[in-house]
């Protein structure tokens, strides 16, 4: 259920998220039309995140059509894509996945679609939107080829005031964002390392997102200029290296060599166990579901890491359409319903992501304490959103492996810093040179 798990990819899996694993899907795909003239669209998708059995029943009833939601999974898509046999709608983290799914050739510009619409009107848009175009060189500009479900300010910080009370720890500023050093000394005077009492004091989210976030703060960046290769040796990214070694070192926190029991953060917070969490507006969606959890639940911003104040979106989750696709014109209106219709109206009234659609903005949900406090510092948070480009030549599954190899001898002590880069540099970027002799 978590938008971005933590260092969980395994090494086959990435090893079929590299730059080759989409190429095949320009084949044409087989119709999938409905029997008796009644159109079916193939959507790939994780869990409920577009609705519930009763709601998909509900989408096929105002769309007219048949709906087959098969769940998502890489390796299908790849088969499925290279037989001809393309889903219609397929989920994807626009934030990192748009530009490699535009680059090879796989995503249909919606552009002509976007222009058309009277759901999904260009000037309702959210930025956000923009980590779905792809110019061909750049992230953020040109054609769009997806848009996103909905999203959060990735690294922005839920605490558990009643943990903080317990530690006699001052709450976290509603306006003031805590440096990361600062947040790393309250997540360590939070911490409960007891094995039958364990409380986590913090949980950071996603490593190769938050380094892009941590490094673009600092003042530099993890890619080059053409998104070739990354640079963990630099000055800011050797400093957030650091900084992330002695967070797992300290025990306070998750990591890839001691994980959270119950895989994600939810069931670790709502039972008081965890007294911060990186994940961002989407979480107090979970949070209302819990009246106990919500009454000591605050919102705080993101913590900064140098100078440049930055809160991205490191996921935007949302749909694109293959290229491939048999029934572009009903995709569309599938796409319509799912991200400006009843069900994008539902995700923002329950406050489960901010909209996609700035008309969308009024529906979230200030009725509790809690959802006013965080609606406030959610407000003043935007200001502060930025875009981090991504690169198109491998997907960040491929990233994150030769992380999960690379990164738990460094959090034992046996690799020094400096070390860690180099590994990282090369594999990382062997990865990234294979995937852009892929690209035609």
């Amino acid at each position: 259920m978590s938008r971005r798990r933590f260092l969980t990819t395994s090494t086959g899996v990435a090893a079929a998220a590299t730059a080759g694993g989409l190429l095949s899907g320009c084949a044409g795909s087989v119709s999938s039309g409905g029997s008796g003239g009644k159109t079916t669209l193939t959507i790939m998708s994780s869990g409920t995140e577009l609705g519930t059995a009763a709601e998909i029943k509900q989408a096929e009833k105002t769309l007219g059509m048949t709906l087959k939601v098969v769940k998502y999974d890489l390796t299908r898509l790849t088969a499925m894509l290279t037989a001809g046999t393309a889903p219609d709608i397929v989920r994807a983290v626009g934030a990192t996945d748009a530009p490699y799914l535009a680059s090879h050739g796989v995503a249909q510009d919606l552009d002509d679609y976007f222009a058309k619409s009277s759901v999904l009107k260009l000037s309702d848009l959210d930025p956000v939107n923009d980590v779905w175009r792809w110019d061909g060189e750049k992230q953020g500009v040109g054609p769009r080829y997806g848009m996103t479900k909905d999203y959060s300010q990735d690294s922005m910080l839920w605490y558990d005031t009643a943990l903080f009370d317990k530690a006699d720890v001052s709450y976290l500023s509603d306006t003031v964002p805590l440096t990361y050093d600062e947040l790393l000394d309250v997540g360590k005077r939070l911490a409960q390392t007891g094995k039958k009492s364990k409380v986590y004091g913090l949980k950071m989210d996603g490593f190769t997102g938050t380094f892009l976030n941590m490094t673009t703060s600092a003042g530099g960046q993890l890619f080059n200029s053409d998104y070739s290769a990354v640079d963990y040796s630099s000055p800011e990214a050797r400093k957030a290296l650091a900084w992330y070694i002695e967070l797992a070192k300290s025990g306070i926190s998750p990591t890839i060599v001691d994980p959270d029991p119950n895989g994600w953060d939810w069931p670790t917070y709502q039972v008081g166990r965890m007294a911060i969490t990186t994940e961002g507006y989407w979480f107090g969606g979970m949070i209302t579901t819990d009246k106990k959890i919500a009454a000591t639940s605050r919102f705080a911003p993101a913590p900064q890491f140098g100078s440049k104040r930055t809160s991205s979106c490191l996921s935007a989750t949302g749909l694109w359409m293959p290229k491939a696709g048999k029934n572009k014109d009903a995709a569309w209106q599938a796409m319509e319903y799912f991200l400006g219709g009843e069900p994008a109206k539902k995700r923002a009234r329950t406050g489960s992501g901010l909209p996609a659609l700035k008309s969308l903005r009024p529906l979230l949900p200030k009725t509790e304490g809690f959802q006013k406090q965080a609606y406030a510092v959610q407000e003043r948070e935007l200001p502060y959103f930025s875009l981090l480009p991504f690169t198109p030549y491998v997907r960040i599954d491929a990233m994150d492996a030769v992380v999960n190899q690379v990164l738990p001898a460094a959090i034992k002590g046996t690799v020094p810093v400096g070390k860690l880069a180099d590994q990282l540099n090369e594999g990382i970027n062997k990865q990234l040179a294979n995937g852009k002799k892929l690209i035609k």
